[in-house]
């Protein structure tokens, strides 16, 4: 699925992002019912946005993250939209939560991952020119 190119009225595009991302003092809160609610949260998150999810872990004090996006959606926007519906929900939801001015870090890991090298589009660029 995440090989697919995407298509809009004025794009193809193939954007896979792969993000990491931590709670506030790298605390391990994302366990049983909150790992849970937490992939819930961010299926809803990304279905709202069109986002794909090709991979997800979450870990008792981080997240990998996985995306197929649209040229649109810059990574930190993807982010912001992530961690603050997530954390406000989060927080409301777990009393355990509640006292956490947010639920997490503003840095993140991201990069960008496609289905050919960086050498391969370079030579692409580089030969047509030579095409015409």
């Amino acid at each position: 699925m995440w090989e697919e190119y995407r298509r809009t009225a004025t794009t193809v595009s193939l954007i896979n992002y792969h993000f990491v991302f931590c709670p506030r003092y790298r605390r391990k809160v994302l366990v049983t019912q909150v790992e849970i609610r937490f992939k819930e949260l961010l299926e809803m998150i990304c279905q709202e946005n069109d986002w794909r999810i090709v991979a997800m872990e979450v870990m008792p004090d981080h997240v990998y993250l996985f995306l197929n996006c649209l040229p649109t959606d810059s990574p930190s926007d993807i982010m912001a939209k992530v961690k603050g519906v997530s954390s406000r929900i989060l927080r409301q939801e777990c009393k355990h939560l509640a006292h956490l001015p947010s639920l997490w870090t503003r840095s993140f890991f991201v990069s960008t991952a496609g289905n050919v090298s960086s050498e391969t589009v370079q030579r692409y660029v580089e030969e047509q020119k030579k095409r015409g």
